[in-house]
């Protein structure tokens, strides 16, 4: 066994090995020379119009392309010119071309490469791929990905998309959407295809502060050649959040626009951010997102409720935003003794009615004004009821007076602050399930007058005031909560260890998933296009602190971060709130 190097031994192989590195960069030294003053050369490139000669051993040992070349004994022995083509799409010619070729051999020959603008190392790295020298391809990515700015990504994007640079196309992505507003300003951005111009409007994670923004790109790159363009103007404007822009920059910028008011297929759209603006986010509820980097964004209140035990009322309002998992405390709940009371959000704003025996009580807590104001009271005391909106207005269904379910439901018109009667149940219950779709109301489940809990399904349609009884649910249980979310209710609770599915407009049941374990009494809300579960009672009669989503398009339930405290029985509603707090 041979022994370890001593000292001597060590400093003389490491003498050794930089003599070797001299001389092997002397060596291509040499050969760089010889090249340009044509000695011993014994091959010609030709690009631009201009010649190289080389020496074929160089090129072998530094280029794939031509070591295959070589190999296969082209061209034959003498100084035939060959002509060097970089690949396309970014395939210089002339000048451009022969610089690009200057370029790559000074980097085979050891003299390294100089890249001063994105242009030329495109060029050189078009060439470096057709010539096979990989190690010069990583010198120009990595000088293309040092020179990304907002004013170049467009350009950038096409190169990494040519030649397959993940990395580089990634960084493109993220510039793209952090700075679209100063992108869009660009003249590449007038150039894109609509598909392109689609995608970038469509990304909800737009780098955007507001949606204005958005819009006025749309039309700035329609525009840009309107008789070709007009016809893109519905496809583009789907993707443009129109509920999000200010109600007076809607009415002088968006409408009053000749384009838009030629266009007939756009109408719908103008319409619906119509509807939004005066019914709040009950209307075109996907379009009136806020974008995952605006200052403004979907949070979930959870209001109140009860403790592990369900000894103590808590007091609590918090705010609970999901992309950031932050919360924001809000004033606290007046009169925090209630329990299993009514919440909702109309127009941005949350209700809370009833919440304990002949309770008439109804507060908002105001987004604008950041502070609870009570309102108009309910005309019958309520307790384990529920509430929701259809058309801008809050109904309050059922509940329990403490001697009897009720079949009673009101009506308040939030513009003259008043409740009204409307037309009573089929059938009183207390603790059902409650949520609006389509343009209707629906009851689920329940406890029933006698007290056991029922399966029905009874439907409101506030234009006829009258109620109808739909397919009966899978289940008959209490304690439930639903929601609806692109026209289909979800419903969970009742100590179910399921989410179940009710599509009205074929009034079909279904099962949506399963959950980790039994819940009852617990918040449900729909954010960010998921549904959250969050709190609520287990099959022991203890609260939880335990949160999971649902996403609908996966069809997965996640575990998410716990709640500040174990809750039950308390209010969940979203709200858009402003997120510079």
């Amino acid at each position: 066994m041979r022994e370890a190097p001593g000292p001597e031994e060590s400093e003389a192989g490491c003498e050794a090995q930089c003599a070797g590195t001299c001389h092997a960069q002397r060596v291509l030294q040499t050969l760089n020379a010889y090249r340009r003053s044509g000695t011993l050369t014994d091959v010609v490139l030709r690009a631009g119009g201009r010649d190289f000669p080389c020496h074929r051993a160089a090129l072998s040992a530094g280029s794939a392309y031509f070591r295959s070349l070589f190999a296969a004994g082209r061209p034959e022995r003498g100084l035939g010119a060959v002509p060097v083509v970089p690949v396309a799409p970014v395939a210089p010619e002339g000048p451009a071309a022969a610089a690009a070729l200057a370029a790559v051999l000074d980097y085979v020959y050891g003299a390294g490469v100089r890249l001063r603008t994105e242009d030329e190392a495109a060029a050189v790295l078009a060439l470096a791929e057709r010539l096979g020298v990989p190690s010069l391809r990583e010198a120009c990515v990595r000088f293309l990905e040092g020179r990304l700015r907002a004013a170049n990504s467009l350009a950038l994007r096409r190169v990494a998309a040519a030649f397959s640079l993940a990395s580089l196309a990634e960084r493109c992505g993220r510039v793209l959407r952090q700075a679209f507003a100063e992108v869009a300003c660009h003249a590449d951005f007038l150039e894109l295809a609509p598909d392109e111009v689609a995608a970038l409007l469509a990304d909800p994670a737009l780098g955007v502060a507001r949606e204005e923004a958005v819009f006025e790109a749309a039309m700035r790159w329609v525009r840009h050649d309107a008789p070709a363009r007009r016809g893109q103007l519905r496809r583009l404007l789907e993707h443009v959040r129109l509920p999000l822009l200010a109600p007076a920059y809607f009415l002088e910028k968006v409408e009053a626009d000749e384009l838009l008011q030629a266009c007939g297929d756009c109408r719908p759209l103008l319409l619906e951010a119509r509807a939004c603006f005066i019914l709040g986010r009950e209307a075109g509820a996907l379009r009136a997102r806020p974008r995952r980097f605006m200052d403004r964004a979907e949070v979930i209140v959870v209001i109140g409720g009860c403790d592990r035990k369900g000894l103590l009322k808590l007091p609590f309002a918090d705010a609970y935003h999901p992309e950031s998992r932050r919360w924001t405390p809000l004033p606290s709940l007046p009169g925090y003794t209630r329990s299993e009371f009514a919440a909702c959000a109309l127009r941005n704003d949350i209700y809370v009615s009833g919440g304990h025996l002949n309770s008439r009580d109804v507060w908002m807590l105001s987004s604008h004004l950041h502070t609870w104001i009570k309102v108009a009271s309910l005309h019958k005391g309520r307790w384990r009821h529920k509430m929701a909106v259809i058309q801008g207005q809050l109904f309050a269904v059922g509940g329990f007076d403490g001697l009897r379910r009720l079949r009673s439901v009101e009506r308040y018109d939030p513009f003259s602050n008043t409740w009204a009667a409307t037309a009573p149940l089929p059938e009183a219950v207390s603790s059902a399930a409650v949520a609006p779709c389509a343009g209707q109301l629906y009851v689920i489940g329940g406890a029933g007058p006698d007290g056991a809990s029922t399966d029905k399904v009874q439907c409101f349609d506030p234009k006829e005031d009258q109620w109808s009884l739909r397919a009966p649910a899978p289940f008959s249980q209490r304690c439930l909560e639903a929601v609806s979310l692109e026209d289909t209710i979800y419903v969970v609770g009742g100590l179910m260890s399921k989410i179940f599915t009710y599509d009205p407009g074929t009034d079909v049941w279904g099962e949506a998933a399963a959950l980790p374990g039994p819940v009852e009494s617990c918040g449900l809300a729909v954010c960010d296009g998921k549904i959250h579960i969050l709190g609520g009672r287990d099959d022991r009669g203890d609260s939880t602190d335990r949160v999971f989503t649902f996403d609908p398009s996966s069809g997965q339930v996640e575990t998410q971060p716990s709640l500040q405290r174990c809750t039950s029985s308390h209010g969940c509603a979203t709200i858009v709130q402003s997120l510079r707090r």
